[in-house]
């Protein structure tokens, strides 16, 4: 084995333990290895069959973990979101008044992509944070643990009271909360965003609360009490409009952005409740749609960017993107970004498997992706209607990490760099 091949195989082979991004150390792990992942080599065949058999495999392998982990690819939709989450956190942590923070609701359906592109941002915020204490000099905070935690991201327990929703947000700093009362954890809470220096809260899975049950009634009121301790409340959950989650709050015609009454506060009729309102703009991540050429264009230049990511002998410009191929895996996938990604993922390993080294309608029929509500699609011709003409492919915006850019005189730029 060459001392190239050995390298490489030790980076993908053998990954270790999956960060855990509940807690405030797998949290900064991932975030500081989330593009570290290095992709096979693009080689042709006949430098493929030049390998020995056993470079050959460690070749295969790295393939294969390749299409395992192909990269959180921009799409409108998530655009969308990344952008609102990258204006919102970073206003927010520069607020110096102690006033509520404006909070994020993201709304999607399943394999959607919810939780990446929110943990994503949240990232790549933290980064940015980070940079700019740095680069300012940020004195200590008196009494602050050397822990610092920017971003701190918490499932909602699945069966949510106000206690185990403190101690679910708790454990990710390492922190029992022991035989505390409610009011003493609440403080704990409150002491240990502060005291790690935290700016963001994430909290997934947000619409495991069912609003029938008073406990999660009760959780409900904690959270948005939540948004009065100076960090920005990112809330994840798949069909929030449905959920009851904003019973009780109403839409402000003007902002656009759902607004809630203290808690504790029934309705908008007295004072109190309208001066500390709590208040969250709602953002869906939605499937794509294949109606106008506009949308059909999006969705092309997404599988512009999957099939770059291949590492198959037999791949071609086009593969994806020419003839029916759009409409076959649109029609398989119904848009959905997650489905999407893993009928390609499955597809790649079966062409390997199989020695075709390419991705075909045929061969993608032996993959089997089931969606709950299967989409008859107009555009693709399924109700009798013909297929519009695909238009011209734009170029894809393939995701790359933001990172903190300085000019020449070493001042951090606050911008996002993307293919």
């Amino acid at each position: 084995m060459s001392v190239e091949t050995r390298l490489a195989a030790q980076g993908f082979i053998l990954p270790g333990e999956v960060p855990d991004r509940e807690t405030a150390e797998g949290w900064t792990t991932w975030r500081k290895t989330r593009h570290s992942f290095v992709p096979a080599p693009r080689i042709s065949r006949a430098v493929y069959d030049g390998k020995s058999t056993r470079d050959q495999a460690i070749h295969d392998l790295h393939r294969r973990a390749t299409h395992a982990n192909l990269p959180l690819l921009d799409t409108p939709m998530s655009l969308a979101v990344s952008e609102l989450m990258e204006t919102r956190l970073l206003n927010n942590a520069m607020k110096r008044k102690p006033t509520t923070r404006p909070g994020i609701m993201i709304n999607g359906g399943g394999n959607q992509g919810k939780t990446e592109t929110a943990a994503e941002a949240a990232a790549a915020f933290e980064d940015l944070w980070l940079g700019l204490e740095e680069f300012v000099d940020v004195p200590e905070l008196p009494g602050a643990r050397d822990l610092r935690a920017t971003v701190a991201y918490v499932q909602t327990p699945v069966t949510a009271t106000p206690k185990s929703t403190c101690q679910a947000i708790l454990d990710f700093f390492g922190t029992s909360g022991g035989t505390m009362t409610l009011t003493q954890l609440v403080q704990q809470v409150r002491v240990s965003l502060r005291d790690h220096r935290t700016r963001v809260l994430i909290l997934d899975d947000i619409t495991r609360l069912r609003m029938h049950r008073k406990d999660d009634q009760d959780t409900l009121d904690l959270i948005r009490a939540l948004m009065s301790m100076r960090v920005t409340l990112v809330l994840i959950g798949v069909g929030i409009p449905d959920s009851g989650l904003l019973s009780g709050g109403w839409q402000n015609p003007e902002t656009g952005q759902w607004e809630f009454p203290e808690p504790g506060h029934e309705d908008w009729r007295d004072d109190a409740s309208t001066q500390t309102a709590r208040r969250f703009d709602l953002v869906d991540l939605r499937p794509f749609s294949y109606e106008t050429n506009g949308e059909i264009a999006d969705f092309v230049d997404h599988l512009t960017g999957l099939e770059d990511e291949l590492r198959l002998f037999n791949a071609r410009k086009g593969m994806l993107t020419d003839g029916g191929m759009p409409e076959y895996i649109y029609r398989r996938t119904g848009g959905v970004v997650g489905l999407i990604e893993r009928l390609i993922e499955d597809g790649a390993s079966l062409a390997m498997d199989t020695g075709l080294e390419e991705l075909t309608e045929e061969l993608l029929d032996r993959v089997i992706i089931r969606t709950q509500h299967p989409k008859r699609d107009r555009a693709a011709g399924e109700e009798g209607d013909v297929p519009p003409a695909l238009p011209a492919k734009k170029a894809v915006q393939g995701r790359k990490p933001r990172n903190t850019a300085f000019d020449d005189k070493g001042v951090p730029q606050i911008t996002a760099t993307r293919k």
